[in-house]
């Protein structure tokens, strides 16, 4: 099977710089100088994750973020440049780029330690920057800049003026307390949505780990006029909802090195099979394999190389 990229994609969302620690030494934690096996400075955050592995698989993709006019903001900027990204719609402000604590332990998972950066400065993305696109991705929905529905219905309602497809991915809300009804009128235009069961459970209220539990809480955002829900559940796959069917994915089996926007690159797999029309089931295994290579490597986007790569993958599974 084939998959073509040359779609025209906006994601729109969170540029950072990770400062990623791994395997802290916790006994040396007692001391004034304590050790850990790395520390390294990753690219990071959810729109430029899914910008750079979308532009990976062959797409014309712009991104729409927010940065400052600092060191950080250059490093994002060089490397979505260097990644054949469209920097156009980036917005330099007179605030402090985002840059994440990420501490990565030996089993894969992470913590993270966000300061006051993380609100931007309470600015949001302009709808100006939405024309002649295909798809819109809302890559970190209740987070800054895309924690104002105001301001988020105004980019959904102009994308789908233009035609286009809006996907949103989710993130917990960090600084500002937010809820579905917040964002009631935004959800009709999102044709898919893709919260993992942690912020599946927050926005629906609705909590368990069961397949019915999952069902019930994308039940919560299709009621609610989102067209279709993908809930990813880590290493137990990924279930996806929209009212008439529901379909299950389990993970592909990887060596795990570091989560750091696993879910970004699933996010930005399923785009790509989604837009390419591909079934349901197909666009999951799609994503699971750019999820799978993702959590192999270190940093977000250090294991998806290219389609090519992606399509190997596939046809050793």
């Amino acid at each position: 099977m084939r998959y073509n990229g040359g779609m025209k994609i906006l994601c729109a969302g969170q540029a950072v710089v990770d400062c990623i620690t791994r395997n802290i030494d916790k006994e040396s934690l007692k001391n004034r100088s304590a050790r850990a096996e790395s520390i390294r400075l990753n690219v990071g955050g959810d729109a430029l994750n899914e910008s750079v592995i979308l532009s990976r698989l062959g797409h014309e993709v712009q991104t729409a973020c927010l940065i400052g006019d600092d060191l950080a903001g250059m490093i994002i900027l060089n490397a979505l440049k260097e990644n054949g990204v469209d920097t156009s719609f980036v917005q330099t402000e007179e605030i402090d780029t985002v840059i994440a604590d990420i501490f990565a332990e030996e089993d894969g998972s992470r913590r993270s330690l966000n300061s006051n950066a993380v609100k931007l400065g309470g600015k949001s993305l302009s709808a100006e920057n939405i024309r002649d696109i295909d798809a819109l991705s809302l890559a970190s929905l209740f987070r800054a800049p895309l924690d104002d529905p105001k301001k988020v219905l105004e980019l959904v309602v102009k994308a789908k003026s233009e035609g286009a497809y809006v996907f949103a991915d989710t993130k917990l809300p960090v600084y500002k307390k937010l809820t579905l009804e917040d964002y009631a009128e935004v959800l009709p235009y999102i044709d898919l949505i893709f919260p993992n069961e942690t912020e599946a459970a927050y926005y629906s209220g609705i909590f368990g780990d069961k397949e019915e539990d999952l069902a019930t809480m994308a039940d919560v955002f299709l009621k609610r006029g989102v067209k279709a829900v993908v809930i990813k559940t880590g290493e137990q796959g990924s279930w996806y909802f929209d009212g008439k069917r529901r379909f299950h994915h389990p993970a592909f089996a990887a060596e795990v090195v570091d989560t750091t926007g696993a879910g970004d690159n699933y996010a930005a797999g399923f785009i790509h099979a989604y837009l390419n029309k591909e079934p349901v089931p197909v666009c999951m295994a799609f994503a699971s394999a750019c999820a799978a290579l993702s959590v192999a490597a270190s940093g977000a986007t250090g294991g998806v190389r290219s389609l090519q790569q992606i399509e190997n993958y596939l046809q050793k599974k």
